[in-house]
């Protein structure tokens, strides 16, 4: 990976909406790979394709990149919004997630992947860093909008995470209504599915261009951070697995005396170096979001031959947006500006 710092190879150029453009060549610890440091509170999220240790899997076609970062810059208006207007930060990345499982480009509930049996089953975490209260669905179907019924476990039970129809019966009991299977399923999902079920696929090749886990996590203006994540999980999945996103630790985690993280990738790679938690243990020790995501990316790419990416912040309002693979569709809103971007060095702004 290349170094955290170092001499600056960067220009700025415009975008066709004249928007402004910060391309650069190398890291350094100013705006490289969307990580700035700021003081206002943000509200990042992000989302990436599915990836697998193998060499070209994860490209996301042009057309596919754009609607996701279209699609990602709202959600990150959207929370922003609430923080602007005093909300906490459990209900900015909440709702900035729910806008993503809304839109069908995304592998979080409507658009999500399809298991072996060619249905839905769905992944979702939310977590306050001011108390450490969480909640988590697992391998749930027939729910529009499982970061919702997480978020439901966090506040009216004692658990942590509800899974199958335990999870379920739960969504019913809070008044929850229950969609057809049928309404989650997109043409492009079974596409994938039916392309995967031949008996010469690739298994690589069939994970790419769908859009990966999607998650946010927030500062609010009490200092209080949160984060959320939810996911279809992988293509032509065993019935009931279960990835990283509703494990604590592992597919986020949030914590007012360090940060909150929400990761992206290949679920059991993330779930063997457990990265969020790893992020903020090296931010305990000092490092910047940026550094520790970046040696925890690093990591998991040497120990376990795992790709993904992550959103980082600290209750200061330092943000970062990190990446081992080739893309990460991402946005960060904070002092009025919008910061987004794709592809590594890219950081576009604009006005929120």
């Amino acid at each position: 990976m290349p170094p955290l710092s170092g001499r600056r190879n960067s220009q700025w150029d415009r975008s066709p909406s004249g928007a402004r453009i910060l391309r650069t060549e190398t890291r350094t610890h100013s705006f490289e790979n969307g990580a700035r440091r700021a003081r206002a509170p943000p509200l990042i999220s992000s989302l990436q394709s599915e990836r697998t240790a193998h060499g070209g899997a994860g490209y996301i076609p042009k057309e596919q990149a754009e609607s996701a970062s279209v699609g990602v810059r709202e959600a990150t208006r959207k929370g922003y919004a609430i923080l602007k207007s005093g909300g906490s930060a459990v209900d900015a990345v909440v709702e900035a997630v729910t806008i993503l499982e809304n839109n069908p480009n995304f592998n979080a509930g409507r658009g999500s992947v399809l298991n072996i049996k060619g249905e839905v089953e769905m992944d979702a975490l939310v977590m306050d860093g001011c108390t450490l209260a969480c909640g988590a669905v697992a391998a749930v179907k027939k729910v529009a909008n499982p970061i919702q019924l997480a978020r439901l476990v966090m506040d009216k039970t004692n658990h942590v995470c509800l899974a199958a129809d335990g999870a379920s019966q739960f969504a019913r009991a809070m008044g929850i209504p229950e969609v057809p299977g049928e309404s989650l399923i997109t043409d492009y999902a079974i596409k994938r599915w039916q392309d995967n079920l031949l008996p010469d696929a690739d298994p690589v090749q069939a994970q790419m261009g769908k859009m990966g886990t999607v998650g946010a996590v927030a500062v609010d203006v009490q200092g209080n951070v949160a984060c959320a994540t939810s996911t279809g999980g992988i293509i032509n999945k065993m019935e009931g697995r279960v990835g990283d996103t509703p494990c604590v630790g592992c597919g986020a985690y949030a914590d007012n005396q360090i940060g909150a993280v929400a990761p992206t990738g290949h679920g059991e790679a993330i779930m063997k170096v457990v990265l969020s938690r790893q992020i903020l243990f090296h931010m305990e020790q000092g490092k910047s979001p940026e550094e520790a995501s970046d040696l925890s990316l690093d990591y998991m790419q040497k120990r376990v031959s795992g790709l993904g990416g992550v959103v980082v912040v600290d209750p200061k309002g330092t943000w970062a947006a990190r990446f081992s693979s080739q893309q990460m569709p991402w946005a960060a809103a904070q002092q009025e500006q919008l910061h987004y971007g794709v592809f590594l060095g890219e950081n576009i702004i604009e006005p929120v």
